[in-house]
């Protein structure tokens, strides 16, 4: 078996999650406030980038993150540029811990039109895929949002994030589509039953001998997504949490069968920058361990 097909296995069958480790320039002093790095101790792009790998690597150093619990993990480009413990990142995350490891492409939001906010356009996709590829990344991740019950607008998210996933699958990749329905969302059921007509249709066009991941919003009807799970194009159905606290987003996962998580702010909730080691990993494996229960169901 090849790579790519071990990890393909891995993630179509074992119990786990995968872990949302790919804050970009936008959120990242956000990220690095809530661990504990205040914004008036760094100064540039440069220390921040450098300040939010350090968090990163203590994460996946940490003999708590491992792929008995872990799937696998999102990584932002400058991360998958950088290393882990003294390996290239895709190559640490695989090799060291069995973790299968994805990108995030996408390049941020554009501004809000028909209640949606589609993907701004990514130029040099092609090129960042190929290097991808070459640094042994298994799948790509891009987000759009929706924030409101439009139907115009859901159908554009969808058919986007198709587009963008057709282009990844030509590299020999596997995207995870991410219309994320903003938890906000003034009719969040009403958006979430759009979203799911839209998907199934797109779904029902890709070639047969083609899969996709899904990384949605823990619906308010639960099982919304069972269908998605089962469909033959779908590898994977990943849940974000979507800004819920850790134990809400856990107890809404926990009620969706087939769905594990793929948390990012759930997961690193209640870590700092102060904690001993001893305290870190050991708050780190909690939360694994919570989101790892929830996502077996």
């Amino acid at each position: 078996m090849s790579n790519f097909e071990q990890q393909a296995a891995k993630i179509r069958n074992q119990p786990g999650f995968i872990a949302a480790l790919d804050q970009s320039g936008g959120s990242t002093p956000k990220a690095l406030k809530l661990y504990g790095v205040a914004e008036n101790s760094y100064s540039g792009d440069q220390q921040m980038m450098d300040l939010v790998h350090q968090m990163r690597t203590r994460i996946v150093t940490s003999p708590s993150f491992a792929g008995n619990r872990i799937a696998g993990a999102i990584l932002f480009e400058a991360t998958m540029d950088r290393d882990f413990g003294g390996k290239p990142a895709a190559d640490f995350l695989w090799n060291s811990k069995q973790v299968v490891p994805f990108l995030k492409i996408d390049k941020g939001l554009a501004d809000e039109t028909n209640g949606v906010q589609l993907m701004k356009p990514m130029p040099d996709l092609d090129a960042l895929l190929k290097k991808a590829k070459s640094k042994g990344i298994f799948g790509t991740k891009e987000r759009s949002v929706i924030n409101q019950n439009n139907a115009d607008g859901i159908k554009a998210v969808v058919a986007q994030q198709f587009d963008v996933a057709k282009q990844v699958l030509s590299h020999g990749l596997v995207p995870i589509i991410e219309p994320e329905v903003n938890i906000k969302c003034p009719d969040k059921a009403g958006a979430e039953k759009v979203l799911k007509a839209e998907l199934q249709a797109a779904l029902d066009k890709l070639p047969a001998d083609k899969q996709v991941m899904l990384k949605l919003t823990i619906p308010e009807v639960d099982n919304l997504y069972a269908d998605l799970v089962k469909h033959p194009r779908v590898l994977k159905v990943v849940a974000l949490s979507g800004g819920y606290p850790r134990d809400e987003a856990n107890k809404r996962l926990a009620k969706q069968n087939g769905m594990i998580a793929s948390f990012s702010r759930a997961l690193t909730e209640g870590l700092t920058a102060q904690q001993s080691d001893a305290e870190f990993n050991g708050a780190l494996d909690q939360a694994i361990e919570s989101i790892y229960q929830a996502s077996k169901t």
